[in-house]
């Protein structure tokens, strides 16, 4: 799969731009602050419906403006597919494939697949649980409808049902109608359960041999699924909870309560295993993230017998040289994007197919002219 075009009317910084992409690797090249994240963002935006800065659609449009529009042509095997994207400053987005509205996200979601690579994510491992439940939900949500679903539907219900813990504390009569909502917190949470834990040990399938070759076959990495509760023990479990989430006022167990063990193997005879949350040096924590990112690659490209997109945004300069060409040798038959403030790091790497453009105040030139 790749992006054949992208064009962008009132996006962030950008007032009107058309850009024309072939496979390979495009680079965008700037000082910060002048439109190459912004560029990234709305790719990401289009194929995933969010934005990866967390930002809400009135914050996208440009300054002064009360809409803004993404259009972007894909090849996805024979077939080109036009994706429409129209963000409203007061009203709910609008978004079409091939000119047919989509009205519900996850008709769409799993369409196009892409995955964002950026120094943030390098901090994944030494980072709270929170953001790696992120992480899981964010490219479960684009393999799995069923996924998506069961997750959308379970943060609902345990917005509603920690409301509720705290209207009790002032209306009693209201605890009766607490079981309505502990049974769908149960029936979405097991699912989601059950499908984090097939995430991760196919994750962990694929990143093992990637980590080994990333650390010279010093380590070996195994992800853990750190479950708050199993699935079968959910519904006993909320039970016996039931006094403490009262008296508390929120939901003290479930899969929004989840985390991810890094767990490192040295090959050194007699060494103990360490989990690289907590007594990992900076320089393991990074490894197992890059190892991870690059199994979140392998792993869409099973799940969709397609690649995905790929998008580095500034990542490079926060790897050192051997991670660096190890990342670059791994994408190189993969569309993808890369935003950086210089061209050092691509001159020991020259690839076949690879255009540089420079970025500067919302506008965008190939380089050099």
């Amino acid at each position: 799969m790749i992006i054949k075009s992208i064009d962008l009317l009132d996006f962030r910084n950008y007032e009107e731009l058309h850009l024309d992409f072939e496979k390979g690797i495009t680079i965008l090249n700037g000082e910060n602050a002048q439109g190459k994240t912004n560029l990234l963002e709305a790719v990401f935006l289009t194929f995933t419906c969010r934005s990866h800065r967390g930002s809400k659609d009135r914050e996208m449009i440009r300054f002064n403006r009360e809409e803004a529009h993404i259009k972007m042509l894909v090849r996805k095997e024979d077939r080109e597919i036009r994706i429409d994207l129209h963000l409203k400053k007061d009203k709910n987005r609008g978004i079409a494939v091939n000119g047919v509205p989509i009205r519900k996200t996850r008709d769409y979601l799993g369409l196009v697949n892409c995955v964002l690579f950026s120094p943030e994510d390098l901090q994944i491992v030494k980072e709270g649980p929170a953001e790696r439940r992120k992480f899981i939900d964010a490219e479960l949500c684009q393999l799995d409808k069923i996924y998506l679903n069961s997750c959308t539907q379970y943060k609902k219900t345990l917005e509603q049902r920690n409301q509720l813990l705290k209207d009790i504390s002032y209306m009693p009569e209201l605890l009766d109608t607490l079981d309505v909502w502990d049974e769908q917190l149960v029936k979405y949470g097991r699912e989601v359960i059950q499908k984090r834990e097939e995430f991760i040990a196919e994750l962990s399938e694929i990143t093992g041999p990637i980590h080994e070759k990333l650390s010279g076959k010093r380590e070996s990495l195994i992800l853990g699924y750190d479950k708050n509760i199993g699935a079968d023990e959910f519904a006993e479990e909320l039970r016996k909870s039931r006094d403490k989430d009262l008296k508390n006022k929120t939901t003290g167990i479930g899969p929004h309560r989840d985390d991810i063990s890094f767990i490192l193997k040295t090959a050194n005879e007699g060494e103990e295993n360490l989990d690289a949350r907590i007594y990992g040096s900076q320089g393991q924590q990074r490894t197992c993230a890059l190892s991870v990112k690059m199994a979140e690659i392998r792993l869409v490209e099973k799940k969709t017998n397609d690649q995905p997109v790929l998008l580095l945004d500034d990542v490079l300069s926060e790897l050192d040289s051997l991670r660096q060409q190890y990342l670059l040798q791994s994408i190189s038959n993969i569309q993808t994007f890369i935003t950086c403030t210089g061209l050092d790091e691509f001159v020991s790497h020259p690839f076949e197919e690879c255009r540089v453009y420079d970025v500067e105040k919302g506008r965008i030139r190939k380089h050099g002219e």
